[in-house]
């Protein structure tokens, strides 16, 4: 028996060819799944709310969390296979595989990205810090998506590192090494270091990495026209420059000619074993397994002028500005203490004019030497004492540090170098951390936000705390954020994956509705994004570009910038704390919580592209609610139920199938009012309370009504016979109701329940009786007032497809009864659709009658 049939077995479904599987089973599996997604989706956001530094964790919560988000994400995989008659080997597949790394992690195995030995830098991002070390991830993010000017170069990947010290042996003698060191820490370091590193820069490259070497060099040489005079191959490990900066502890190489980058590379490895550098690992809290390299190679700038910055210096309660170094020359003796430097304090606003500076004796510079290298050149008097910097050199340094800040949402510590033409490169940014005056802070705040406007407060559930401010942006369609500028604040109606990708541009999130358990909230915790949904009037109080505050710690939107509270942001300790369990998590969380599948209607959206278990997670959703509603379109599994006629003043001919029964209710009738289902009372109290079902005949072209009633006949499903054309499969907090009401097809599937995350409304909408254009209209027609409604919606020619999910159960009520309306208000809309401009005055006058209907569902002596 093949591995289909085993898990088909285990799982317990019926073999092909024999009775399908009841439905009653079908809509358990799904309520299963619905759970278990929830429960999956706390457990994310409680192991990412623990890296807040709010909470203190040992190794043994990380297991378990672990382990039971295994256990619920196969229980969940497993769930489907029941809904789609197993065929989820490709999803059981991803969910080993993303097992497995996760497992190999808490061993202290880590699985390196599957990539080539090098990577140019133009394909880093920050996400990649796995395979190019925290320095080059930083960088890539720098002139790939900010579009900042930084050296050209390449980075060899921690794939390679690896490569190169299993082939060498090393990782065993560092074990036997580090096991002196335990010890005898303070005596045995130099020693250990001294074996260390010459077995280092004896050792050999691997051939791949040997080939991948020479290919980045040429491919290097070719994007620039000719080869590189020189090099600059630099340290890029796991957490460097990242909460831990390592600043100054591991090596870099600079001046190195071309044909000598293999042995550079190594000596940046063997620098990863200084008695310093292992000792701050060590005192660190770092593991011997985190010591993990890659290594950048860039093109040397031939520089003039070189030096440091800190983005954000505070001064007094009122002033802050942006202070800079600089100095002849290149860059690495000014960050390494070893020359006096200019100092310059500037304004945080353009055009970022000097508030002071301080001009220092400057005698010397290190200079490229035509041949290779580097070396110190005297500098002559006028020159060693005049400022290395203009006004136009401030200016440009100031534009790319509020760019910076702006983005990392923390001050950075950034180094940069500007070459003979003026042109400015950025060469390092880190965050900077550092501490301000906790009762000046408070103070500040006090007083600030005593006299600020709130616009709102206390309204929603905080996702992720932090303080946003900037200009608002609302999108009301996935058009809009393909135009959201850099620096904004989203603004939305609905939470929804799909602003994931705009999320590495946007300072915060506010959202109308949405469940801060949901997949939304999962990855803004993951971008560590100030983020509240459900605040319930965020699109109606602001336009875009309005200028506001988002206080996501106490819950709180001020119109206007509350620059305290940004300086609060900027001066508060760390965000993550510096434990190996912190960082074990972290990293463990990269394989759980990004979310790579967001379109469901994309090529992509496949099982083998989950990568993450939120991956599975949001696929499985999905496919579930899909599954079902085929289920019951399809009637698969029905047809032995017991069903019940509506009895119903209008002629909808309609069965009743009720998941939740006993069976004892064998056929007859069921008045609405005794309706066990409440999705389905709703949606016939919107029918019936709203007046909208017409009976009066309406004039109908001959011609239309012959072209659509030969594309009609014959689209009745499998067993019409027994349970009639129209059928409801209903539980108390379901329904799936399918509706040929002359010529027009409605499918509705909905679920209402006191779970917000749970809550999902499907409605399609098909045929008629005229010509397409008019259909055509009426699809327009219906997609303004789903629109209007909040949906989302998609029309393709005369199909109407509208979906809306996590909202609250009386919002959900209010929805249905609309619906309800809609069914009887399109029965003859489009015969009556006879002008182009018809669509909008017709949705005008629907949302107009049906208000009073659907307020009525707000009422809680009608929806207890």
């Amino acid at each position: 028996m093949g591995v289909l049939g085993r898990i088909g077995q285990a799982l317990g479904l019926t073999p092909r060819g024999k009775a399908p599987v009841p439905f009653v089973v079908l809509f358990k599996k799904f309520k299963s799944i619905l759970e278990r997604n929830n429960r999956i989706l706390t457990l994310m956001a409680d192991m990412g709310d623990k890296l807040g530094g709010e909470y203190v964790f040992d190794r043994r919560y990380i297991e378990a969390a672990c382990e039971e988000l295994s256990d619920q994400i196969f229980k969940l995989v497993s769930d489907l296979s029941i809904l789609n008659r197993c065929r989820n080997v490709p999803l059981f597949s991803a969910f080993e595989t993303v097992r497995q790394e996760i497992a190999d992690e808490l061993a202290g195995r880590h699985h390196f990205p599957d990539t080539a030995p090098t990577l140019p830098l133009s394909a880093l991002r920050a996400d990649m810090a796995e395979a190019a070390g925290g320095k080059f991830a930083m960088l890539g993010e720098l002139k790939n998506v900010l579009q900042l000017p930084v050296p050209d170069g390449f980075v060899i990947t921690t794939g390679a590192f690896a490569a190169f010290m299993a082939k060498n042996g090393l990782p065993e003698l560092i074990a036997r090494q580090t096991a002196r060191l335990d010890a005898d820490e303070e005596g045995a370091i130099a020693e250990a270091s001294a074996t260390v590193r010459q077995r280092i820069l004896a050792a050999s490259l691997p051939k791949s990495l040997s080939r991948g070497l020479a290919e980045a060099l040429a491919a290097l040489a070719e994007r620039l026209g000719q080869p590189p005079r020189s090099l600059a191959v630099r340290s890029s490990a796991w957490n460097e420059d990242g909460e831990t900066s390592f600043a100054g502890q591991y090596e870099s190489v600079i001046g190195v000619p071309p044909s000598q980058a293999a042995e550079a590379f190594k000596r940046v490895v063997a620098g990863a074993y200084t008695p310093e550098a292992w000792l701050y690992r060590r005192r660190r809290g770092f593991q011997e397994h985190e010591a993990v390299m890659a290594v950048g190679c860039q093109v040397m700038i031939d520089s003039v002028v070189s030096g440091g910055l800190y983005t954000y210096a505070p001064l007094t309660r009122k002033e802050e500005g942006i202070f800079v170094s600089a100095a002849w020359g290149l860059c690495a003796p000014i960050m390494s203490g070893e020359l006096d430097t200019d100092s310059y304090l500037i304004g945080r606003r353009a055009p970022f004019a000097s508030l002071s500076r301080e001009i220092a004796h400057k005698p010397q510079a290190l200079t490229l030497r035509p041949e290779g290298g580097t070396a110190y050149t005297d500098l002559p008097p006028q020159k060693a004492d005049a400022p290395c910097l203009t006004e136009a050199d401030l200016s440009l340094l100031g534009e790319a540090s509020l760019s910076l800040e702006k983005y990392f949402k923390r001050p950075q510590d950034v180094e940069w170098t500007i070459d003979a033409a003026g042109r400015l490169y950025l060469l390092q940014s880190r965050p900077m951390v550092f501490y301000g005056d906790p009762a000046r802070r408070t103070g500040a705040i006090d007083a600030a936000t005593r006299d600020a406007a709130i616009l709102f407060s206390g309204r929603g559930d905080v996702v992720q705390r932090g303080v946003a401010m900037g200009t608002a942006y609302v999108v009301r369609s996935d058009a809009d954020l393909d135009d959201f500028p850099f620096g904004a604040i989203l603004v939305a109606h609905h939470t929804s994956p799909r602003y994931s990708r705009v999320m590495p541009r946007a300072q915060g999130i506010l959202t109308d509705i949405g469940s801060p358990a949901g997949h939304m909230a999962a990855v803004a915790r993951e971008f560590r994004l100030p983020t509240v949904v459900g605040c319930g009037l965020a699109t109606q109080l602001l336009e875009t570009g309005d200028e506001i505050t988002v206080d996501a710690t106490q819950n709180v939107v001020y119109r206007g910038l509350v620059k305290e509270l940004r300086y609060f942001e900027l001066t508060e300790e760390a965000v993550y704390e510096d434990s190996y369990e912190y960082r074990l998590l972290r990293r463990l969380l990269k394989k759980i919580t990004p979310l790579n599948l967001v379109d469901p209607h994309a090529p992509s959206f496949t099982p083998a592209s989950c990568r993450t278990y939120h991956d599975i997670t949001r696929y499985i959703h999905e496919q579930a609610v899909a599954e079902l509603i085929a289920f019951s379109e399809n009637r698969q599994g029905i047809l032995d139920a017991s069903a019940r006629r509506l009895r119903s003043p209008l002629p909808l001919n309609l069965s009743i199938i009720d998941l939740d029964g006993d069976g004892s209710a064998q056929g007859g009738e069921i008045a609405p009012e005794a309706l066990p289902s409440l999705p389905l009372r709703e949606l016939l109290a919107g029918l019936t309370d709203s007046g909208m079902w017409d009976t009066d005949p309406v004039p109908v072209d001959m011609g239309s009504f012959m072209a659509s009633l030969t594309r009609t006949l014959g689209m009745g499903g499998p067993g019409e016979e027994k349970l009639g054309r129209n059928l409801a499969v209903v539980s108390n907090e379901y329904m799936n109701l399918n509706l040929h009401l002359g010529y027009h097809f409605i499918l509705i599937d909905a679920y209402v329940g006191e779970v917000v995350n749970d809550n999902s409304l499907y409605f399609r909408f098909l045929g008629g009786v005229t010509d397409f254009g008019r259909r055509a209209r009426r699809a327009r027609c219906i997609g303004k007032i789903l629109e209007r409604a909040d949906f989302r919606v998609e029309i393709h020619g005369d199909l109407v497809v509208g979906r809306i999910k996590k909202v609250d159960r009386r919002a959900m009520c209010a929805k249905l009864r609309l619906l309800g309306g809609l069914v009887g208000f399109t029965r003859q809309l489009d015969v009556r659709l006879g002008r182009e401009g018809d669509a909008h005055c017709f949705a005008t006058e629907f949302l107009t009658a049906i208000a009073a209907v659907t307020e009525d569902a707000h009422d809680p002596a009608r929806n207890p």
